[in-house]
This record gives C-alpha cells, structure tokens and sequence, in this order.
C-alpha cells in the first residue's frame, strides 16, 4: 500500500486545508497535475481552476485562483491567492 501525502493548501486569510491524503490534482498553467506520496520534487504556478483532494473513496473539491504548488520530500503545499471549499453536488 502505498503511502500518504502530506498536503497543506493556504491562502492569504487562512489555511484551507491540511492533511494526510492519497493523492491531489490541481491546475498547472502548463497543463493539470496530480500528486502521489513520494512525488519528484518541483514547483509550479497555478491558473484558475479546482484543486481535487482525493482520500480513499473522499473527494474534496476546492474553487483556486492563481499562486504556486510546491512539491518537496516533506509533500505538497498550495499557496493560493483565493482558495475555498466547494459544496459537494
């Protein structure tokens, strides 16, 4: 089995979220990306777009506009210039 990612995603207010998870998804201005544990570092900005945090059969979708995701050994941090939760449908 493999392991969790640790996943913080932050906008100027506020953390939004923080957390162990499977795996995350977000919106590269170079096309979408996702993020397993043990992920090859790298950083990247972000267009507007939904970041999907996916934690076994849980997803949570959040509403992102523009900032960086960062990926290092310790995990994956999204800095947001907005970020909020969406409603599940």
């Amino acid at each position: 089995m493999a392991g969790k990612l640790s996943f913080s995603l932050v906008s100027p207010e506020r953390e939004v979220f923080s957390g162990l998870v499977d795996q995350v998804d977000a919106p590269g201005v170079e096309g979408d990306f996702g993020v397993l544990a043990d992920h090859a570092p790298f950083m990247t900005a972000l267009r507007e777009g939904l970041v999907t945090v996916i934690d076994g059969a849980q997803r949570r979708r959040f509403e992102v506009q523009g900032g960086f995701a960062d990926v290092t050994p310790a995990g994956l941090t999204i800095l947001a210039e907005r970020a909020q939760e969406l409603a599940e449908a």
